[in-house]
């Protein structure tokens, strides 16, 4: 992009960019554990090693569901509770290595952001967990401007431009997953980089368009290494 102009902002998204989304899925199972041990009676180890082997075995969605039936209880009567005490749980989450001091460097020369799905309570927490907002100028949970409106839908991306008083063209998204997170940053203008980690849920996939692809793709954030020239051969790799 020769005609680009200077970058000023860096945008990341949360789940298998800033932080493995399989952690937080460990950290929900064991509370969603403990709640069955109290509610039913059950040994919580055992619990929490057979929500785990399904999840390992690629259970996605149904997982609850699938375990009261396994268990001979009845779905409709303990399925809310499972949610809650999943959802409503204080995650045991840790940042990527070198995030919290990617966000820091970063944060220092440019404006930052970030555009993240899911429900925004949980979001939230996930993000208060992680200890890195102080290094966030602008977050934009797609859940608080409406269902409607979670990726690929452009709207979070030109809330996020806005928020932080930027153009699109000067602004980065950095992203995991190439079924969502692309195309509606791309419609309104603003640069894109995949990033990868070993065991992130979407890190083998195709994107499933040209226009759902990045721009580039790095492996890990330590290919983010901000610099004089940050951002100026990303359309060479990364960072730079």
């Amino acid at each position: 992009m020769p005609n680009a102009p200077p970058l000023r902002a860096v945008v990341f998204d949360l789940d298998d960019t800033l932080y493995l989304e399989r952690d937080y899925v460990r950290s929900g199972f064991r509370a969603v554990s403990r709640w069955a041990q109290e509610a039913l009676a059950v040994d919580a180890a055992r619990v929490f090693a057979e929500l785990w082997q399904a999840f390992e075995q690629g259970a996605r969605g149904d997982t609850f569901d699938r375990w009261l039936r396994s268990q001979g209880l009845k779905v409709g009567e303990h399925l809310p509770a499972m949610l809650r005490a999943y959802r409503e749980h204080a995650p045991s989450i840790r940042p990527l290595p070198g995030a919290p001091a990617l966000l820091e460097r970063l944060h220092r020369r440019l404006r930052t952001g970030l555009i993240s799905d899911g429900q925004a309570a949980v979001q939230r927490r996930k993000l208060s967990a992680l200890g890195l907002a102080r290094h966030l100028d602008a977050v934009v949970l797609t859940d608080e401007l409406g269902r409607e409106f979670w990726k690929p839908h452009p709207r979070a991306f030109e809330e996020m431009v806005e928020r932080l008083g930027v153009e699109p063209a000067s602004t980065v998204y950095v992203a995991d997953n190439c079924a969502k997170d692309f195309l509606g940053a791309r419609q309104v203008g603003l640069r894109t980089i995949r990033v990868r980690h070993a065991g992130a849920e979407h890190c083998l996939r195709d994107p499933p368009t040209e226009q759902h692809a990045p721009e580039a793709t790095v492996e890990g954030l330590e290919a983010l290494t901000p610099g004089p020239s940050l951002l100026a051969g990303v359309e060479r790799g990364g960072l730079v």
